[in-house]
């Protein structure tokens, strides 16, 4: 029943309900703009929890597939060696696998808690919420799309909305943030795109014959690039001998394309050193966008990078596996020492971060089935706690004006409940068993070992030394010397309070009950494992 209703498309754009409704709506009536916008943000999510319960867990491909034809560009109408006809083909082409199932349900979630933690916008609401439904729309977009084209399409609109959000509604530095946050994911995508124009141009093509002649297309539907690149015998991709072939990837080509995309993820993961962008977006985008960025726009990098960089070149990536975890280790390390030196609250979790994110590199190091189910086990991981800790971070800023560690202490004494919430996230974050991070780690580490053992011992000091920046900055924030607070000051409300126990309910399910992501994970990522391996032995 789900493939009958577009389920998909109804996800992808439900919150575009939300901004046809907001237009309408006087920007005086704050009250009403807002609650359009959370329950607008309550579709996506309600019909995610439906995907998820309808997705077969024994099938390793894609599944819910919609397809439509979509743009065609003619490039020329001249006759050549019995061609009559060249055009550019691309489809409205979505579907989930067990990759990005999860990725999309986790986007609906953090979503519409970062809508409720919204409240704490001060202005503009109208123009605020519009962007943000549009940021949510594009975010959904990038985790379903299965054509190059719309893939790169659903990328931009995330861009454009967050550029906005941070440059108007966020702190001091807001304008220099916005602007550093363009130009780099602007130069990030400028790469994809041109490695994808390459792929469109030589693994994209096709032939359609009928009675008028052969035409020649170029199609960014990620299914024939794969089957031109792999699976089909006598596909001129892999051809050097056709005399003027203008379809062959060389090895050469191959490296190129890789880089080009290892670059273009990276700089969205981040890694290190395309990573000071985000710590001026962590530290002055309002903390609603912050949950949003940290908790979903980082892992499209990642996403981007297996989805693209590693099944699409899987000989250069594995040759690459030893580089990819060097990588992985020194932003484990780099941004651990960086947290435990820093004085803002905001900036410990920018860093800790960006150390996350490298356990996720080290994950698809592994190359193996458990090493890259703790990879996107991380990716849901971080996610849910990052976003639950900007969240706190929203609240306590609120009542007290800083997230200056120096001028927070004996918070447990005036809000218990907000101290005892930053107290979960931080043991979840540390990876304190029982919570999701330490699934996540636990499954990185035991993949990695396998392949890389010194590098897998290395990288297991980020987790001690996460522990102590973590323990510093929340047992300060919350026991340490009472400092000089705000007079009434008030513990959680009712809308803070729902997001926080939501998310930590996740973060304490996924963490007793592993299962609930890795039964529809195991076969899309062990069909991945084998793939891989089967094509670096064969040499492409």
């Amino acid at each position: 029943m789900p493939d009958s209703l577009h389920l998909l498309s109804l996800i992808a754009f439900s919150p575009l309900i939300g901004v046809l409704i907001l237009l309408f709506v006087p920007k005086s009536q704050g009250f009403w703009i807002k609650t359009i916008a959370i329950i607008t943000t309550l579709i996506p999510l309600g019909l995610s929890a439906w995907l998820y319960a309808a997705f077969n867990q024994q099938v390793a491909g894609m599944q819910f597939k919609e397809e439509l034809s979509w743009i065609q560009v003619p490039l020329n109408h001249e006759v050549l060696n019995g061609i009559t006809s060249f055009f550019f083909e691309f489809k409205y082409v979505m579907a989930v696998d067990g990759l990005s199932l999860p990725l999309v349900f986790l986007t609906a979630l953090v979503a519409s808690m970062a809508a409720l933690a919204s409240v704490y916008i001060k202005k503009r609401w109208k123009s605020y919420y519009i962007l943000f439904l549009l940021l949510e729309t594009g975010m959904f977009g990038v985790f379903m799309a299965q054509d190059l084209f719309l893939f790169f399409v659903f990328f931009e609109i995330t861009i454009i909305p967050m550029f906005f959000l941070i440059g108007i509604w966020g702190y001091m530095d807001r304008e220099r943030a916005a602007n550093k946050f363009l130009i780099y994911n602007g130069v990030g995508s400028a790469i994809m795109l041109i490695a994808f124009l390459i792929l469109v141009s030589t693994a994209g093509f096709g032939q359609i014959s009928n009675e008028t002649g052969t035409s020649i297309y170029y199609s960014g539907d990620i299914s024939v690039i794969t089957n031109h690149l792999f699976e089909s015998a006598d596909s001129p991709v892999n051809q050097a001998d056709i005399e003027a072939n203008p379809f062959y990837m060389g090895a050469g080509m191959k490296w190129t394309l890789f880089i080009m995309l290892l670059v273009a993820f990276g700089i969205k993961l981040p890694i290190f050193p395309f990573h000071t962008w985000m710590l001026k977006v962590h530290t002055e985008a309002p903390p609603s966008i912050v949950m949003i960025h940290s908790g979903i726009l980082l892992k499209m990098g990642a996403f981007g990078l297996i989805r693209f960089g590693i099944l699409l070149f899987p000989e250069q990536a594995t040759a690459w596996a030893t580089v990819l975890a060097v990588l992985g280790v020194v932003n484990i390390l780099y941004g651990a020492i960086l947290a435990f030196v820093q004085k803002d609250f905001k900036l410990v979790l920018a860093y800790s971060s960006i150390s996350h994110m490298g356990i996720v590199l080290l994950g698809i190091a592994a190359f193996n089935t458990i090493g890259m189910e703790g990879a996107v086990f991380q990716l849901v991981s971080h996610g849910l706690i990052s976003a639950l800790m900007f969240l706190l971070v929203g609240a306590i800023y609120e009542r007290t004006k800083t997230t200056m560690l120096d001028e927070l202490g004996g918070l447990a004494r005036t809000v218990p409940f907000i101290s005892g919430i930053l107290l979960v996230s931080g043991m979840a974050s540390l990876g304190l068993p029982g919570l999701s991070g330490f699934i996540s780690e636990f499954l990185v580490f035991v993949g990695l070992f396998q392949t890389a053992k010194i590098l897998t011992v290395v990288g297991t000091l980020g987790v001690i030394f996460t522990a102590v920046y973590i323990l510093r900055g929340v047992l300060g924030i919350t026991y340490g010397p009472t400092k000089v607070l705000p007079e009434g000051i008030r513990d959680a409300r009712l809308v803070e309070a729902i997001p926080m126990i939501t998310l930590v309910a996740f973060i304490v399910v996924l963490g007793i009950y592993p299962a609930v992501l890795s039964e529809p994970l195991h076969q899309t990522v062990n069909g991945f494992d084998q793939f891989i391996h089967t094509i670096a032995k064969t040499g492409g």
